[in-house]
């Protein structure tokens, strides 16, 4: 056919008109994506209002908000250790405007000990950043005559399995970090675990336990006044709100780390760029004044790791603790 021919003149018309609306479309797509956040987005929390992962959402979504100039709804879904949330962000359309603020109880812990969970940590989401991260410290109570690391194994050995602990319940952070230490120490501690935080701190007060591993803000009042004497921290570095508690590392167990940790996720497939934007929208976030002031009372350390280091961190978190809750033999209720 001659190409000046009527018909191969209409055929390559046809063909120019749809690969530029093609063009304009994929342009459209891009610009949206660019755009966002050009509406609000919701922030699912796994656990109730009030609590600590609550607090660090807000704070971090007030600043994003101030940022980005579009709200950032916090919603919590609580319950079953955060994986109700989880599991809705998972299945939530994979374009920014629905997030987790997620927990290594829920992305970590709760995937060892529940296999049948619906989601899966590692392929359901995108990491964004490691927002934060808080120590816990080992208390005991003062009438124990037990001031290091050293002493608490001594003890526990002369108990010869009969001494116990208390946790929040079982699969929380609390937990997990006394089954670390007796793994790390060769002693074997009972757990007695209880509905909640207070009321496990409650009892350790009233002598009714005699240790456990709690977050340090909300121990150091009771450390301050004498009413539950710490005996170490559980994060690598001294925890700058309270410099004159030395690690578990530290005092003999070397290598020990147990931190209840606060990280941003988006759906699996959410668009590089928007993660780009999310990612560096939190590196922000981070260094706003009022934020960092907020973080500091609560004694949380700020993090800010990027998308892939926080990938990285989630996985090698994933197989250690994996690893103890099957040594362990910690198993659900």
């Amino acid at each position: 056919m001659h190409p000046d021919h009527p018909t191969r003149r209409r055929t390559l018309r046809t063909l120019m008109a749809a690969t530029m609306t093609m063009a304009c479309a994929l342009h459209g797509v891009a610009l949206a994506q660019d755009a966002y956040p050009n509406r609000s987005t919701t922030v699912m929390v796994g656990f109730s209002a009030g609590g600590a992962v609550d607090l660090v959402a807000r704070q971090l979504g007030q600043a994003l908000g101030k940022q980005f100039e579009q709200p950032y709804v916090i919603e919590n879904r609580a319950g079953a250790t955060g994986t109700i949330a989880a599991e809705a962000v998972a299945r939530a359309k994979p374009d920014g405007y629905t997030l987790l603020l997620g927990t290594q109880s829920t992305m970590v812990v709760a995937p060892s000990m529940y296999p049948n969970l619906r989601f899966d940590p590692i392929k359901d989401f995108v990491p964004v950043s490691l927002v934060a991260s808080v120590p816990l410290v080992l208390v005991v109570h003062p009438s124990l005559p037990l001031h290091t690391v050293q002493d608490v194994i001594e003890y526990a050995k002369s108990k010869k399995g009969e001494l116990t602990y208390a946790s929040s319940g079982l699969g929380g952070p609390q937990h997990v970090s006394m089954e670390l230490f007796n793994a790390m120490a060769g002693v074997k501690m009972v757990h007695i675990p209880y509905k909640g935080e207070a009321n496990a701190i409650t009892d350790l007060l009233g002598n009714q336990v005699p240790l456990m591993f709690s977050n340090l803000p909300t121990l150091l009042p009771h450390i301050r006044s004498g009413k539950l004497r710490a005996i170490a921290v559980s994060s690598l570095q001294r925890a700058p709100s309270a410099p004159e508690i030395p690690t578990v590392a530290e005092s003999g167990l070397k290598g020990f780390e147990a931190l209840t940790w606060f990280g941003l996720y988006a759906p699996a497939g959410t668009p590089q760029n928007v993660v780009s934007r999310l990612e560096q929208g939190v590196k922000q976030a981070l260094t706003d004044a009022e934020l960092r002031a907020r973080m500091a009372e609560q004694g949380a350390t700020l993090e800010g790791r990027d998308s892939a280091a926080f990938r990285q961190y989630m996985q090698a978190e994933s197989v250690k603790w994996g690893d103890l809750i099957k040594k362990s033999g910690i198993k659900p209720e």
